[in-house]
């Protein structure tokens, strides 16, 4: 099982770095939702099916960071961050990175 952390180290392992690793996906909602979330910032509130999406996105983003960690031989992923950018209207790439980590 990988172990995932934002710290640079893991308490009681020695870590050899093996290299920055990195999952990314493209996400959009359906235009019936997206026409849905224009009428509810008129009224406010939460937007449930853009807070599913950047969920989902962010779930596969990691995954993909993680296969590409284990490709390394990678016993776990440290300074793991996200970043996030929109890509046109409705669309939002999430990007997961760290570094691949192997215990000594």
């Amino acid at each position: 099982m990988m172990i995932l952390v934002t710290t640079e180290t893991i308490t009681g392992k020695e870590l050899e770095m093996l290299g920055m690793v990195k999952g990314s996906t493209i996400q959009t909602v359906n235009v019936a939702r997206d026409i849905g979330a224009s009428l509810k910032t008129l009224v406010g509130g939460e937007l449930t099916k853009y807070n599913e999406m950047m969920n989902d996105a962010r779930a596969l983003a990691t995954k993909r960071m993680v296969e590409e960690a284990e490709q390394l031989g990678a016993d776990a992923i440290v300074c793991i961050r996200y970043a996030s950018a929109a890509v046109m209207q409705s669309a939002a790439e999430i990007m997961a990175y760290g570094t691949a980590v192997k215990f000594r």
